[in-house]
């Protein structure tokens, strides 16, 4: 919308000339989603409360804190994210660019099926919510349908290729298989955070720092004249998406405002699976998949470790690698405190970004 100020009045008014620059438009559209939060965030907590007298549904069979620390906490918090994510970048982005709104077609559809998750947990006040069969289904498709699109806007020659980290002026053509690996990236990046999501303010913080690390990747790769220094590969119309993840940062700093502990609204899946979902899609405009698994190393982390810790337990004939999975309950079961755990995986965060950064530098 904003944007549409400069197109108008740009030539009569230079302070409407602001609105032209996509640094300016990432600032306010971050701020934007950080106010929206901190005044829609008292209202959506009781409004929430008022409807989920129990609060989330804890597991049985997770640690026993969480028993008597959690329980009556509201979910669903996501929703606030996604708000003032969504009002944030349409306020600042130009809409005329396709990929903003393919990426907020894959979040806002991430979180549709996180909410209806979660809506079912609170009904049935237990753990199981949408089948992980159906869940899986729904994401696939609209993955597919996101992916195929961003194909389609993107240049021909690049339609199908991803970059190499490291390494300058390299790009791999997939061909058929870039779709199906597209799915494993986002269906992938939005379930890795779903499963980081288990500590009071534990998956928000990696989100924050893995959106900053794509407003800057995003930047770079949508303008002509950093992406050719760095060498690294030139998307035209990806600088918007700048403005995506600094709505992304701004609308995660309202949110942990209440989640920080004691948490008094839990993201769920509404957030987790859309943040996800996000933070993939963005990886695959900007042909930086790989890089996201760099910079999103912690969600990696703790995908990986129940990934092992169920096979491990079906080979070895009822046997765990971890005291419990995901891997952050297995320090919780050591006895780190839930604050320890969560500032030492945000630092674990913050050098594995630095790392995927360095690799736009280190070709």
């Amino acid at each position: 919308m904003f944007y549409y100020l400069y197109t108008v009045f740009g030539h009569e008014n230079v302070l409407f000339n602001l609105f032209r620059y996509i640094t300016f438009r990432t600032a306010g559209a971050l701020l934007t989603a950080l106010f929206i939060s901190f005044v829609c965030g008292p209202t959506l907590i009781r409004w929430l409360k008022s409807l989920q007298a129990q609060g989330q549904p804890i597991r049985d069979d997770g640690p026993a804190s969480h028993l008597l620390t959690k329980q009556g906490t509201p979910t669903m918090g996501g929703s606030l994210i996604l708000f003032a994510l969504t009002l944030s970048t349409l306020l600042w982005a130009n809409l005329s660019n396709g990929y903003i709104w393919i990426v907020l077609f894959v979040t806002l559809g991430f979180g549709s099926i996180g909410a209806l998750d979660d809506y079912l947990k609170l009904t049935k006040q237990n753990t199981k919510g949408l089948s992980g069969r159906h869940k899986l289904l729904l994401q696939v498709l609209i993955t597919i349908l996101a992916g195929y699109g961003t194909m389609q806007l993107g240049d021909p020659s690049l339609a199908t290729s991803t970059s190499v980290p490291f390494f300058k002026n390299i790009l791999i053509n997939l061909s058929w298989f870039y779709l199906p690996f597209i799915v494993f990236v986002v269906v992938g990046s939005s379930n890795a955070v779903n499963l980081t999501d288990g500590l009071d303010g534990l998956a928000i913080g990696p989100v924050m720092i893995v959106a900053a690390c794509f407003c800057l990747i995003s930047y770079l790769v949508g303008n002509h004249v950093f992406s050719n220094y760095l060498q690294i590969v030139f998307v035209p119309g990806t600088g918007e998406l700048a403005i995506f993840c600094g709505a992304l940062i701004g609308a995660g700093l309202g949110f942990l405002w209440y989640n920080a502990p004691p948490a008094m609204v839990f993201m769920g899946d509404t957030g987790s699976l859309a943040a996800g979902g996000a933070l993939g899609m963005v990886s695959v405009i900007t042909k930086h998949e790989f890089v996201l698994a760099i910079v999103g190393g912690l969600f990696v982390i703790e995908a990986v470790s129940v990934i092992l810790q169920v096979g491990y337990f079906k080979l070895s004939g009822g046997k765990r690698v971890f005291l419990m999975a995901p891997i952050h309950h297995h320090f919780e079961k050591k006895g780190w405190s839930e604050p320890t755990i969560v500032f030492r995986f945000w630092i674990i965060a913050v050098v594995l970004a630095l790392v995927g950064l360095s690799t736009l530098k280190l070709r």
